[in-house]
């Protein structure tokens, strides 16, 4: 468990030391605790040694609001997860483990619950992560900002697990000569790039897919510079790129390459397009609700702010109120399913 994320983080500390970007850590302890430092060892965000390393070597004092700030996003990641991520999943689960019985707006629906899932229980770990370590007076990279409301798949990716994504930019992209070598030779490496993406996630060709119709979008955007000619309404343009990832998710959900085709001839089966299943209309009812309430907060709230900002520029009861209201929904709506976050077996 863990071990991709701890296997980038010890190759880029090696890769920086061998470039001469920072000096070798002489002392062992420090160097094993940014190694195995535990709010992200097992699912990030991947942290430089020019960032984590610097932070090891300062004495700690005590700070209130940085106590205030991490308990805030911790306790918004639990709401990310066991409320929003893990009642999205039931939904889902029923949905394509039995995608041979459902067809047409049963399969979109649940392939857009997914992408919400996703994002929540990923996200969700991060704030738990970038909170435990913020209590302790460690400051982690955000790793999600509000990646649904790009306007361009490439703005997707620099908003999407950005400490992945720039990893591979920085690591990969880049070293291979990014777009400095010509036209054909950035959309190669784009396309490399990303198809070692989805390689990383597990050796299937479903992840394989995934990665290339992400490396697609990328080098069809930067051929035809369509990132310039986007719709100038936001939402719509929101809404074009949300589709064309929601696409791509349903090979990173479907378990073999077979089933993803068989969801996507089902998808287009007009007969049986209107058909919608819905087995327990509370589950359905809670997830829209909660939808809701995540998507007002993270967008009129978090938008433009941090959390640590957030946390100090407003009144305590404010925040207090908050956080009681989000506990309040864990414990009314949060599964008791036990699930695992979906990027541990990773």
């Amino acid at each position: 468990m863990g071990i991709s994320f701890y296997t980038f983080q010890t190759l880029s500390y090696s890769i920086d030391v061998y470039n001469g970007k920072i000096q070798a850590e002489k002392n062992l302890g420090k160097f094993a605790l940014y190694v195995s430092f535990f709010p992200q060892l097992v699912a990030g965000p991947i942290e430089r040694a020019s960032d984590l390393i610097p932070q090891l070597h300062e004495k700690k004092k005590f700070n209130f609001l940085n106590l205030k700030s991490g308990i805030f996003q911790i306790i918004l990641g639990f709401f990310k997860k066991v409320v929003v991520a893990d009642t999205l999943g039931i939904y889902v689960d029923s949905i394509y483990d039995n995608f041979e019985y459902n067809f047409g707006l049963s399969l979109i629906i649940a392939t857009y619950f997914f992408a919400f899932q996703i994002y929540c229980d990923f996200s969700g770990y991060s704030d738990i992560a970038i909170g435990c370590a913020r209590i302790m007076g460690f400051n982690f990279m955000e790793n999600f900002k509000l990646p649904y409301f790009s306007k361009s798949v490439t703005e997707f990716w620099r908003r999407w697990h950005i400490s992945l994504s720039s990893w591979l930019r920085d690591y990969l992209y880049i070293p291979l000569g990014g777009n400095r070598k010509g036209t054909f030779s950035t959309y190669k490496n784009l396309m490399i790039t990303m198809l070692l993406g989805g390689l990383w996630h597990g050796a299937s060709w479903n992840f394989v897919i995934w990665g290339f119709f992400n490396g697609l979008y990328l080098a069809i955007e930067k051929r035809f510079n369509i990132t310039n000619f986007y719709f100038k309404n936001k939402l719509i343009s929101s809404f074009i790129l949300f589709n064309l990832i929601c696409f791509t998710w349903i090979f990173f959900r479907s378990e073999t390459i077979e089933q993803s085709f068989m969801i996507l001839q089902n998808i287009t089966n007009f007969n049986r397009f209107l058909s919608l299943r819905i087995q327990n209309t509370s589950i359905f009812a809670s997830i829209i609700l909660n939808l809701i309430i995540l998507i007002c907060l993270e967008y009129f709230l978090i938008r433009k702010k941090s959390i640590i900002d957030l946390v100090n520029e407003n009144k305590d009861m404010f925040i207090i109120s908050i956080q009681v209201i989000l506990i309040y929904l864990i414990i009314i709506f949060g599964q008791e399913t036990n699930s695992q976050f979906i990027y541990f077996q990773f």
